[in-house]
């Protein structure tokens, strides 16, 4: 089967929950869980420049709605969510948590193993994380840091709680027992998980198979690397898992026009006729978060600046890119500005292929995301070749450079 570039554009997006823009009504935790649902996980991030990253890929599919139910639904008490390292670390559904028990006993069995690691060395500190725990119940690590284990200078030296915890939790002893102000309460996870879902077990080889079907699914088409990436499977397994997909009629082998690679279709997938979107895209939103199919999709190279130096920033240092129906194109760094209550446009790019007029599409998009975030103006900085024409769109004057 042959398959258009925009015809696998198109059925990406779709299958990504984009289609239609987001209508009039109020979006609530059916929507929100249905959502998640959808996509598979919510990869977190902490980077809170202008919003953190698991809040973005919602308001990108279904607009405005309140932060707080999102939180209410993935980290509270009695959330049917949990988080593990999935695409990286991500809240997924509780229900796929035993899907993830062979990487926990991979995990566990490398760093035991390892007799000069940190674990080794320091079993005392994580019989007393587990006694700690029982006896107290969930915790955040600042309030069972040991006074013998005091932090330590710059924010990625841990401390030997946080890295015991860490272990703990890579190992599915430990999990999430939510978050406040993006802080993790640690629990046992007898105390979170409930005990079905603990009592499940299942072969490495059969849960691999589904979270390749459901990163398959969930990315509508895509090469075996896109597909393995999801859940980040290494190749080998993810093939044997794809051939067994296809076997079972789940999946179909397609080609894509100017892909080099074979590509797999999910059944599941939906063509649609046209996407109506107009949305900010997280850095760690699936549509984005492998470059090289951003590339292949939209033409698009992308590489968030972050942890390049201020002098060596092209587009800034949290540039999201910009969707525009089923193409992406631009990409702007924005920072919510609280105490000035001011969403700040640090710098706006437009895409060599962008359609002309493409300002007149992102100006609501700036409004809505204003308002969602609860701020009382847009400021748009004289940066990038976007910025004057978005800056004529909003109404506003262009800001100088500080």
């Amino acid at each position: 089967m042959e398959i258009s570039a925009k015809q696998a554009r198109r059925i990406a997006l779709a299958a990504q929950g984009f289609g239609r823009p987001p209508g009039g009504a109020a979006v609530g935790i059916r929507q929100l869980g249905s959502l998640i649902d959808r996509l598979g996980l919510l990869q977190l991030d902490s980077v809170n420049v202008f919003e953190r990253s698991h809040y973005l890929p919602v308001f990108a599919r279904l607009g405005h709605y309140d932060k707080a139910d999102l939180d209410r639904l993935t980290f509270g008490r009695k959330s049917r969510y949990t988080e593990y390292w999935a695409h990286e670390a991500a809240v997924i559904p509780m229900t796929k948590r035993p899907l993830f028990q062979w990487r926990m006993d991979a995990r566990r069995a490398r760093d035991e193993a390892d007799t000069s690691g940190w674990a080794h060395a320091n079993r005392p500190m994580l019989d007393w994380l587990r006694a700690e725990l029982a006896a107290k119940g969930p915790l955040p690590a600042s309030q069972i840091e040991h006074d013998a284990n005091k932090r330590k200078g710059s924010w990625w030296e841990w401390s030997d709680v946080k890295h015991g915890l860490e272990y703990l939790f890579g190992w599915g002893e430990v999990v999430s027992d939510g978050r406040t102000r993006f802080e993790r309460t640690y629990a046992l996870a007898s105390q979170r998980v409930p005990a079905e879902v603990l009592a499940t077990t299942v072969a490495e080889a059969d849960a691999v198979r589904a979270l390749v079907a459901d990163g398959a699914r969930a990315h509508g088409i895509g090469t075996l690397g896109d597909i393995a990436d999801y859940y980040r499977i290494k190749q080998g397994p993810a093939r044997a898992a794809v051939d067994e997909l296809v076997d079972a009629g789940e999946l179909v082998p397609v080609s894509v026009e100017g892909w080099t690679q074979q590509a797999w279709l999910h059944r599941d997938a939906r063509l649609a006729r046209r996407i109506d979107a107009a949305a900010l895209l997280s850095p760690f939103d699936p549509v984005v978060w492998a470059r090289p199919r951003a590339e292949r999709l939209f033409d698009f190279h992308y590489r968030i600046e972050i942890y390049t130096p201020v002098e060596k920033r092209v587009f800034g240092y949290y540039s999201l890119p910009v969707l525009i129906d089923d193409r992406v194109v631009g990409r702007i760094d924005l920072k919510s500005d609280r105490q000035n209550r001011v969403l700040r446009v640090q710098s706006a790019w437009r895409e060599a292929s962008a359609p002309a007029g493409v300002e007149e599409r992102i100006a609501p998009l700036l409004e809505s995301t204003r308002v969602w975030q609860g701020l009382d103006a847009i400021e748009v900085v004289d940066r990038g070749n976007l910025a004057r024409d978005l800056a004529g769109a909003v109404g506003l004057p262009l800001v100088s450079p500080a």
